[in-house]
């Protein structure tokens, strides 16, 4: 399979799985919204709340880098300037889901 194949399959499922993740974070922000602090850290203590919050995360900024390196591949010329916009973009998508997910386990 081509490489630009694959990069359009992953968009399109991970963008389709996107959607309810996004829908159950937003009904949930709504609900805790104007809450005390314990609420809102036995939301994010619960299992439930924590693997879907965790999934949730990967899944975006999976999407965003996918997303963002199509448009350097289209806006960037300079072969190296995109190789390190790529890198760094997909670098700084594994990292920071990281240590948001290790944050929310230490709640």
């Amino acid at each position: 399979m081509i490489k630009a194949t694959k990069k359009w399959i992953f968009l399109k499922v991970s963008g389709a799985l996107l959607v309810p993740l996004m829908i159950w974070f937003v009904i949930n922000f709504i609900a805790i919204y104007d809450q005390n602090f314990e609420i809102v850290v036995n939301f994010y203590n619960e299992p439930f709340s924590k693997f879907l919050f965790s999934i949730f995360i990967v899944n975006a900024y999976f999407f965003s880098a996918l997303s963002i390196s199509e448009v350097f591949e289209d806006y960037i010329k300079n072969y190296k300037k995109k190789n390190v916009a790529n890198r760094f973009l997909f670098v700084s998508s594994v990292v920071i889901p990281l240590i948001t997910i290790i944050l929310l386990t230490l709640l």
